[in-house]
């Protein structure tokens, strides 16, 4: 509600052109709120309010829109205008805004930028996505070994309107190689006659360009470091990554696992943006997959029709055992996915964690069995009772065992794990389950 109030006070200041009013009221939001309040409006409104404000004041605002809002607004603006923007942006965001641009806007808008600001916009933007490179910003502060703190931090004071971050610094020799790392309070703490070398740090922890955006997180979060210094096949410093950033990457990988693991293909954009026709092709191709998968459930049966015409007791447990089967397969898988994805699983640990997981799913098996048992009994008889309980610890085990093992397979393979869980390891099970308790009832039953 409060909301919807700002954007109606907003159009109205727009209406009326009062950029003094537009501007203190900016001054006393987040620039996050108040993009937000403006997010259905279009382009061009967006463009027209951008324009009352300062140029600082556009940017920090322009950061904060959706992408494709930044894309749409981007092509309604004029190439001085546009050009002002991105030598205004922080690095890493005018290259991402640049991927965005079409080729007709991009010739439109280099001519118009420094020669600096056209090879750092190229540089960070001919980065595949999801690596370091297109994740990291050229904004970051370096020094010399053989400078004194006092000078250090005369040229500190000096960058630090167009750097991104100075709370770490890194150091660097004539080749841009890194040599150590120095953090703010490290530098400010020193004696202004100290050289540099005597107190940097210089076991650093780097990624290179090509390594995947997801590791980086992972590495944030174990070395509780600010930003990862970004490097490049000759070990030479060509960007960081910051922490915002990396959560920001960590963010968008747990949206696409979790999307993954419900068979749905990767979104491009917000639920709420996306067009009908996209939302439904990212979901179709998994669906019919699936759906020829669950043949192999419907075969099983027909394979299996006398027993099941002799016993129509059986059809009572069916679902039961089936769910549970893929239940606890999706258990696995869930566990799985998240332990590689955050690094706590590797490839060194497959037989340990094998034995450990095939131990807990035989008592889950138990378990389960046992407890099926006394409902065959009630339902069936003895037979009915002891065929129910046996399937139900197989199908349980196996279920689970094929929940571990599919995330691992997949990775094998260089396939994201994460589509190893919920529809898939459940359609796999499924059909193990529907075998499994019939071959059982077939053999105890002397079918």
């Amino acid at each position: 509600m409060l909301q919807k109030r700002l954007t109606q006070q907003i159009s109205h200041l727009l209406e009326t052109s009062d950029k003094v009013e537009l501007r203190r009221l900016l001054k006393h939001m987040h620039d996050a709120d108040f993009a937000a309040a403006i997010e259905d409006f279009p382009a061009q409104l967006i463009l027209q309010l951008l324009l009352l404000l300062s140029l600082p004041a556009q940017c920090h605002l322009f950061v904060y829109l959706d992408p494709q809002k930044q894309s749409d607004v981007a092509s309604s603006m004029s190439r001085n205008d546009l050009a002002a923007l991105f030598s205004s942006m922080e690095q890493a965001a005018r290259a991402d805004l640049y991927n965005q641009l079409d080729t007709q806007q991009r010739q439109t808008l280099m001519p118009g930028l420094a020669q600096a600001e056209r090879d750092d916009i190229r540089k960070l933007a001919s980065y595949p996505e999801k690596t370091a490179g297109a994740l990291m910003t050229s904004g970051y502060a370096t020094l010399r070994s053989n400078w004194t703190v006092s000078k250090s931090l005369i040229k500190l004071r000096l960058e630090a309107p167009d750097k991104e971050t100075i709370y770490q610094t890194y150091v660097i020799d004539d080749q841009r190689r890194l040599l150590g790392t120095l953090s703010l309070r490290e530098l400010i703490l020193a004696s202004p006659d100290s050289l540099i070398e005597n107190i940097m740090l210089p076991e650093v922890v780097s990624v290179q360009v090509t390594d995947d955006q997801e590791k980086i997180p992972q590495i944030i979060s174990y070395y509780d470091v600010i930003a990862v210094p970004v490097l490049d096949d000759e070990s030479k410093l060509v960007g960081i990554v910051t922490y915002d950033d990396a959560m920001d990457a960590a963010e968008e990988e747990a949206t696409e696992d979790a999307q993954k693991s419900a068979s749905v293909a990767a979104l491009d954009s917000p639920m709420s943006k996306i067009s009908l026709w996209e939302l439904y092709s990212k979901r179709i191709g998994w669906l019919i997959l699936l759906v020829f998968g669950a043949l192999l459930s419907g075969a099983g049966l027909a394979f299996f029709e006398e027993t099941i015409a002799a016993n129509i007791a059986l059809v009572f447990f069916m679902p039961l055992l089936v769910g549970a089967g893929g239940n606890a397969g999706s258990q696995a898988a869930a566990l799985m996915v998240r332990s590689l994805a955050t690094g706590d699983v590797e490839y060194k640990d497959w037989t340990k964690v094998l034995r450990k997981d095939a131990l807990v799913a035989m008592a889950l098996g138990l378990s389960m069995g046992v407890t099926v048992y006394f409902l065959g009994l009630l339902r069936g008889g003895p037979e009915i009772a002891l065929i129910v309980a046996l399937s139900m610890f197989f199908v349980v085990f196996i279920g689970s065992i094929i929940g571990l093992c599919l995330p691992f397979i997949l990775s094998k393979l260089n396939l994201d794990p994460a589509t190893a869980s919920g529809p898939l390891v459940t359609t796999i099970v499924d059909a193990s389950g529907v075998l499994i308790y019939f071959g059982f009832a077939t053999l105890l039953l002397q079918l």
